[in-house]
């Protein structure tokens, strides 16, 4: 079974499925292979006008003819979505989940016996087609059931092979490391307004920083400290700002907070909301 003759059925119509439907239809899978389900009739019309992609309330009927199913409700809905479709879903289709805290022990077992899952944890610049995903097997898929989530994932960006222990891990670095990177924005394009910028310099000056460093870091291969270290002259205008984040600690709590959602993601798995 390859990507392009599958039936590919997203429960769920939110960003994510969004996401990654545009990036499967501009890699050539066949309108007619998708399908989208959702209690919400204005997400089923907007994916009708904007893909083409047939959309059903009836998630039960939807599923009865798939390859793939892509778990892509809130997790707080699942257990009430799996119910519905546990006995529609083909014995032979692949379970992709993209719901976050939820292990592949919690959805197996609402699940029919031996169905094949694969957990994936992807992140919000999958929207623009620039996101990195994890992927990581339950306990009956195979080496085909994950070259085919790779694929699915590979539409939008980049996948990783991990083991499910380490997704948690992979959430606090890049599940929530966009809002990250978005915090420092913040204060970037503020500060930038402070000193006189207007606002819509200082939020491109801003964009084309973050951008460019990090096409910089990946293309020479460089680390991030050696980076750093080459634009901070002893004694000039970086070394001052540098010395400022030193003071007040930012390293050690930008750390501090990576691995506040690491615990908070092992939290979720276990069922502690």
């Amino acid at each position: 079974m390859t990507l392009t003759s599958s039936r590919i059925v997203f429960l769920g119509a939110g960003n994510m499925a969004e996401a990654i439907i545009n990036g499967l239809l501009d890699n050539g899978i066949p309108t007619a292979n998708v399908l989208v389900t959702d209690i919400n009739q204005d997400r089923l019309d907007y994916f009708q006008k904007q893909f083409s992609v047939c959309g059903s309330k009836d998630n039960s009927s939807a599923v009865q003819q798939a390859d793939i199913v892509v778990l892509a409700v809130k997790p707080q809905f699942m257990s009430e979505v799996l119910a519905g479709v546990k006995h529609a879903i083909p014995s032979t289709a692949l379970v992709i989940s993209i719901a976050a805290g939820l292990t592949a022990e919690t959805l197996e077992a609402q699940l029919q016996p031996n169905t094949r899952l694969v957990r994936v944890m992807p992140n919000t610049p999958a929207l623009v087609k620039e996101g990195i995903a994890g992927v990581a097997p339950g306990n009956h898929a195979t080496q085909a059931d994950l070259e085919l989530s790779e694929a699915l994932l590979k539409s939008v960006g980049r996948a990783e092979r991990v083991e499910e222990r380490e997704l948690d891990a992979l959430t606090a670095v890049s599940g929530s490391g966009p809002a990250y990177v978005f915090y420092l924005m913040e204060a970037m394009i503020n500060a930038g307004e402070e000193l006189g910028l207007a606002p819509e310099l200082a939020r491109e000056l801003t964009i084309s920083t973050v951008s460019g460093a990090a096409k910089l870091m990946r293309e020479t291969g460089l680390s991030a400290t050696e980076l750093r270290e080459r634009v901070t002259s002893k004694g000039g205008t970086t070394a001052a700002a540098i010395a400022r984040f030193e003071e007040g600690d930012a390293r050690k709590h930008l750390h501090a907070g990576v691995i506040a959602c690491h615990a908070r993601s092992i939290e979720l798995s276990k069922g502690n909301g």
